[in-house]
């Protein structure tokens, strides 16, 4: 099999936050990626509960200072970068005191979710992109694993399209058991369009339910992966009638699922 480049924007990743199917499938997808021949770029936001000390993670500085604005304010994009040994994998994050700097994750201490989260969501995306743009690196597979990267799909058909880093790239996304329960904000919509998205299918995004957000990102997907069980089970069906390629969900004990998803890019 050809490799490849594959660029991974994962929601979780073991050890970082605590295990969960998606942090434990992120942790050995991109390990065993990197094992058979292909180069990886992994990124994930640096939520403010990841202990920066214990885990080695130190600031690049040739690849922070870069401002963003979102909603039309400035934020400062800020890239730390930690390995895990006994893998030999490098981890980006994608940091920001006003968005990441809180003791969380996605939840407050009453499990009540960020009011900024769709905030929080377009600066992982837009951060992982601009800093790919600055690493000068061309991925050919760009796989979102978690909602949290659930824009990345539309900036790379709709914004950085005619890049030619991202010209030619696929775009996977996983359906994975995260689902939020209160939609983003009623502004999320005008938010997306302020990054300079012109389309006519944003009008879906008036309410950003869970749902709504995944059948608008599949859209714009050219391949789709089910990553749990439990994932939803009309958005599944969603992605099967899209005509998509679809990889279906297997269990991570099984022997094959890694070789499966090698050959699903290789296919794309």
């Amino acid at each position: 099999m050809a490799s490849r480049n594959i660029l991974y924007l994962c929601q979780e990743i073991m050890p970082y936050l605590p295990q969960t199917e998606l942090s434990e499938l992120s942790r050995h997808l991109v390990q065993a990626m990197q094992e058979r021949g292909n180069e990886i770029r992994t990124f994930m936001p640096r939520y403010g509960c990841i202990n920066e000390r214990r885990n080695q993670l130190h600031e690049v500085i040739r690849l922070s200072g870069m401002n963003l604005i979102i909603d039309n304010n400035d934020h400062q994009l800020i890239i730390k970068v930690a390995s895990i040994p006994s893998a030999r994998i490098q981890i980006y994050f994608i940091d920001n005191d006003d968005y990441f700097a809180r003791k969380a994750v996605l939840t407050d201490d009453q499990g009540k979710e960020f009011e900024d989260n769709d905030e929080r969501a377009i600066f992982f995306a837009r951060g992982v992109l601009e800093t790919v743009r600055k690493l000068n690196w061309k991925p050919s597979v760009v796989h979102c694993m978690g909602w949290m990267s659930a824009v990345a799909p539309l900036y790379l058909k709709k914004v950085f399209a005619d890049d030619p880093l991202f010209r030619d790239v696929k775009v996977v996304v996983s359906l994975c058991d995260d689902r939020f329960s209160q939609p983003l904000s009623a502004e999320f919509k005008e938010k997306v369009a302020k990054e300079g998205v012109e389309d006519e299918k944003l009008e879906n995004l008036a309410t950003a339910s869970y749902e709504n957000l995944y059948r608008f990102v599949i859209d714009y997907a050219d391949g789709v992966v089910v990553a749990s069980a439990d994932a939803d089970k009309s958005l599944v069906e969603y992605a099967r009638q899209s005509g998509k390629p679809l990889l279906e969900y297997q269990s991570i004990d099984e022997a094959e699922l890694f070789d499966n998803y090698n050959r699903f890019y290789e296919e794309l």
